[in-house]
């Protein structure tokens, strides 16, 4: 698997890339590691394990939950929960760690593991490498009184949650429609359950996890089951979680797709005008449309840029001490109330502007304005070079001055393949394809292999 974590945990195919050996050694190795960071000094050490409906998960919670209680922390199993809801738990129970099993937006046959600090944070960069180094180390390992105890969580944990969500969003949805698309997926039963709490009328599909049909044609990565549920049942909008539910889309009444940068605009004109975006601030991603960072400008709102993944959107939020933050595909960070992204509460807080406001969600999200963008895969090329080459930088010079204020050049090399992508964005879907065209040859010309 090459480095072995990521930048959202362990993940690959379950059983083959991910199995119970490794999630038995990843619990051994992550509790020696906090252990001797001295996480555990002075008390008993506790875990929260929590996973997403697939099957292989519930191999993997099990393996996980062992290897930590046979180096002598105590586990609490949460069974299947959202990822968001452990990272809560992790914090709310004043645990020393956090485990989720996970893949996420991925297919049914891939699995992962993804790990909480106290408080409920991801772990630091440094801790997985050490975690990845100490994995097969041999140790001394406890017994009698000194191994630790699994206990299964009777619904508390899920029950803490959702009031957690709906008490920090506080508002009354009384007389709002709906409709949820749940991916069959760890939100199957919280999602819908926090919106009803909350008191909207809810509509549920896919919602029946059997273990194999998780983000099977359904949730935020096939929206269009939920984008005709939303019309049929003239629904006054629509919310789509993906498998693990830390990622929100929304689908308002017309049946169009409201995406992450949309959702994140308008959640950020709410809270400025409510006085509660810290530092009149959003932290996106580089892949965020320039629509939404001219949206926020025109706004007031000053935007921060970072690298693609939650994870360091979620460290630039920490840094500044920003209150919101997220990515385009829907994993919106509102730190006042998580230390991750939260579909369930990006769903509720835009169902809260839609009723404190008295407006439609295709009117909120209309401040938004999406350019047109193409993306070009350029494989087979020395994605080493993609930042060196002159003559390549040059081209995008000449791009981003065609372009001006209204356009946009991104070029990315991938971390793992011999590619490089180019994104273009530009005020017309002609133009952009034909900038893009254009760069995508200077790719495949410069940085031939």
């Amino acid at each position: 698997m090459g480095r072995l974590f990521g930048t959202d945990g362990v993940r690959g195919l379950a059983n083959r890339d991910v199995t119970a050996e490794l999630a038995l050694d990843l619990g051994v190795a992550a509790a020696h590691v906090l252990g001797s960071t001295g996480a555990f000094e002075g008390h008993r050490p506790r875990a929260v394990v929590g996973r997403d409906p697939r099957a292989s998960g519930e191999f993997l919670s099990a393996a996980v939950s062992a290897g930590l209680a046979s180096a002598g922390v105590d586990v609490t199993d949460l069974g299947v929960v959202p990822t968001p809801a452990v990272a809560h738990l992790t914090g709310r129970l004043g645990s020393d760690l956090g485990v989720m099993i996970s893949a996420s937006h991925n297919p049914m046959p891939d699995n992962g593991i993804k790990f909480f600090a106290r408080g409920g944070l991801k772990l630091d960069d440094r801790i997985e490498e050490t975690i990845e180094e100490r994995l097969d180390e041999p140790w001394e390992r406890p017994t009698g009184t000194g191994v630790g105890r699994i206990e299964t969580d009777p619904g508390f944990g899920a029950r803490a949650y959702v009031a957690h969500l709906v008490g920090g969003v506080g508002a009354d949805l009384t007389g709002l429609r709906i409709a949820v698309d749940c991916a069959n997926g760890a939100a199957s039963a919280i999602g819908p359950l926090a919106l009803r709490e909350a008191g909207a009328d809810v509509v549920v599909i896919n919602a029946s996890p059997d273990g194999r049909n998780i983000n099977e044609q359904c949730g935020s990565t096939h929206p269009e089951q939920l984008q005709a549920v939303v019309t049929a049942s003239h629904s006054h909008l629509g919310v789509a979680f993906d498998g693990d539910a830390d990622r929100c889309l929304a689908v308002d009444a017309t049946g169009a797709l409201v995406d992450g940068d949309q959702i994140m605009g308008m959640l950020a004109i709410d809270m400025l005008k409510r006085g509660v975006l810290a530092r009149n601030t959003l932290v996106v991603t580089v892949m965020s449309n320039l629509g939404l960072l001219l949206a926020m400008r025109d706004a007031g709102i000053d935007t921060i840029q970072t690298g693609v993944g939650d994870r360091y959107v979620l460290e630039a939020m920490r840094e500044g001490g920003y209150s919101l933050g997220g990515e385009q595909s829907g994993h919106i960070i509102m730190s006042d109330h998580s230390t991750t992204g939260d579909g369930v509460l990006t769903a509720l807080a835009l169902a809260a502007q839609v009723v404190g406001t008295g407006r439609s969600l295709a009117d909120l999200a209309a401040a938004i304005r999406r350019l047109p963008q193409v993306l070009v895969n350029v494989r087979g090329v020395d994605r080493t070079r993609a930042r060196t080459d002159a003559v390549l930088n040059e081209a995008v010079a000449a791009a981003e001055s065609r372009l001006g204020e209204t356009g946009r050049v991104l070029l990315r090399a991938s971390g793992t393949e011999p590619l490089v992508r180019v994104m273009v964005e530009a005020a017309r879907e002609d133009e952009a394809e034909e900038v893009a065209q254009v760069l995508a040859g200077v790719v495949r010309e410069r940085l031939a292999i």
